[in-house]
């Protein structure tokens, strides 16, 4: 247990934003990347393999594959450079760590669930205008 001093220090630098995902789920991770004097977003899409600390130094891994060599970052999850983590597909898995799947290859990788078809953060699709509509719009 840390001194409440160190605890409020903590809280006022976490982030307000409540990202719900699990490990198992395919996330897509938007980071801040600085290249010279330029900043621009970079987007990391991965299997998150674990979850671990609490509070200010919570983080979570996330692997995927790149021209079949596996590829993980560890991403702080109160980080300033951390943008956005938006959930692609829900697995469904009964562990806590799936660091098995780094002996896998293929289609063994592959993990059950379902897909999300509305991301976190987008606004509702919108509606087609209907038949009648469309002639009044012309």
């Amino acid at each position: 247990m840390s001194h409440p001093v160190i605890q409020e220090l903590e809280k006022s630098q976490m982030k307000k934003a409540d990202w719900d995902f699990k490990v198992g789920d395919t996330v897509e991770v938007r980071s801040k990347v600085k290249e010279g004097d330029k900043e621009r977003v970079s987007v990391f899409i991965g299997t998150v393999i674990a979850r671990g600390g609490t509070g200010l130094r919570a983080n979570f891994t996330v692997r995927r594959l790149v021209q079949g060599e596996g590829v993980e970052r560890i991403f702080p999850l109160h980080n300033p450079t951390l943008v956005d983590v938006r959930v692609r597909h829900q697995g469904e898995v009964r562990r806590a760590k799936l660091f098995y799947l780094r002996d896998r290859v293929g289609k063994a990788t592959r993990i059950k669930g379902r897909t999300v078809h509305t991301v976190a953060g987008d606004e509702a699709p919108v509606a087609e205008p209907k038949a009648d509509e469309k002639k009044d719009a012309k």
